[in-house]
């Protein structure tokens, strides 16, 4: 919004110092510096509103029971952190652009299914929420979605269905006819691996902050036309206003961080992790860094496999031995250092430190081939 209206000054009037605006690093700067500080004055006030009606965390039984003191702990404040995303985005960025588009129609759409899942949990008292195939298919919607776009789209002529192999100079890999099937698993993977990290206070918002810090470079340098061809990378014009919006969640990921710190004040609930998680597949599916995926997101990518071991070993034991078995102490797996003892917040600071040094290997990819 603010970004026509300082466009159209510049072709009216043409001030000097106006010209600033159409710099995408000074936008960024604004992006970031209105989503912090709007996540930081809403943040008391949602939630207050959340603790007004009753909106906090429901006892887990099946969690750790340490957790336990936690219940009644306001929850659905993601809330905070999408409408401290979306106001910069629409102030700062080129809101026609297919890429911020797809940001904000994504971001949206998941957080509105994650919404109405923490709803029917805390609100309506539904043990399991959204009934798990209906917030799957919401998942894969927003999946189709973003893969049509960017399939059938002029825009993507050419690089459609390919993206970079990592480490590997002048190698690309094209999923051809099956690119809209792989782009609807990496949204829905994402956005449930994410939601599977956040189980404990500033895990999984401070990975998140993390891995956008890296993928503002890996937009910045997609999107210029120098950097790309330096770095031998797919080039693709305009996807660099995508660093508007993730500058945009960062500042309003750290905002939230303040309150979410241990001991938190508020958690993210649904409404933010699918969210966030969705965010980050759909960046990743839109600068064709499809791969650096498990590397970028390792730490999402790890809770998520401790998961799935987990169950696959109990029922495959309980069908052998006839009782189940388990891996791990507990899943996911910040569960299963939290029963050997670790302390909450040494456990994710040492999952941060994690995130910090896949980052630095996912962004090391880029020369390393």
């Amino acid at each position: 919004m603010l970004y026509y209206f300082f466009e159209y000054i510049n072709k009216i009037f043409s001030p000097p110092g106006f010209r600033i605006f159409r710099f995408l690093t000074f936008r960024m700067a604004l992006a970031a510096i209105t989503g912090l500080f709007l996540s930081l004055y809403l943040g008391p006030r949602i939630i207050k509103i959340l603790q007004k009606h009753q909106i906090g965390e429901a006892k887990k039984i099946d969690g750790p029971k340490f957790h336990w003191s936690k219940a009644g702990t306001p929850t659905m404040g993601g809330i905070i952190i999408i409408i401290s995303v979306i106001v910069p985005v629409i102030l700062w960025a080129d809101v026609k652009s297919i890429y911020i588009i797809l940001m904000l129609a994504g971001t949206i759409w998941l957080s509105a299914v994650g919404f109405l899942d923490d709803y029917l949990k805390v609100v309506k008292k539904l043990p399991n929420g959204l009934i798990a195939r209906y917030k799957l298919l919401g998942q894969i919607l927003i999946g189709l979605l973003v893969g049509a776009v960017i399939y059938y789209s002029p825009q993507f002529a050419g690089v459609h269905s390919v993206t970079t192999v990592p480490f590997l100079k002048n190698v690309n890999f094209d999923f051809s006819f099956m690119y809209i099937p792989v782009v609807i698993f990496i949204v829905t993977a994402t956005s449930n691996a994410v939601n599977l990290t956040d189980g404990l206070d500033g895990l999984a918002i401070g990975i998140t902050v993390i891995v956008m810090l890296a993928l503002v470079f890996m937009s910045y340098v997609t999107g210029n036309a120098i950097y790309s061809n330096y770095l031998n990378i797919i080039f693709l014009p305009g996807s660099g206003e995508l660093t508007v919006y993730i500058a945009a969640l960062i500042g309003a990921s750290l905002g939230f961080l303040w309150f979410n710190s241990y001991p938190a004040q508020v958690f993210m609930g649904d409404t933010g992790s699918l969210a966030l998680g969705g965010a980050f597949g759909i960046l990743a599916v839109l600068i064709k860094k499809e791969l650096l995926i498990p590397i970028l997101g390792g730490v999402f990518f790890m809770e998520t496999i401790s998961v799935i071991m987990q169950r696959l070993y109990f029922k495959y034991t309980k069908k052998k031995y006839g009782e189940g078995r388990r891996i791990f102490k507990m899943a996911p797996m910040h569960h299963h250092f939290e029963m050997l003892g670790w302390p909450e917040p040494k456990i994710v600071i040492r999952f941060y430190i994690i995130a910090i040094i896949l980052a630095i290997v996912s962004l090391a990819s880029f020369k390393i081939r």
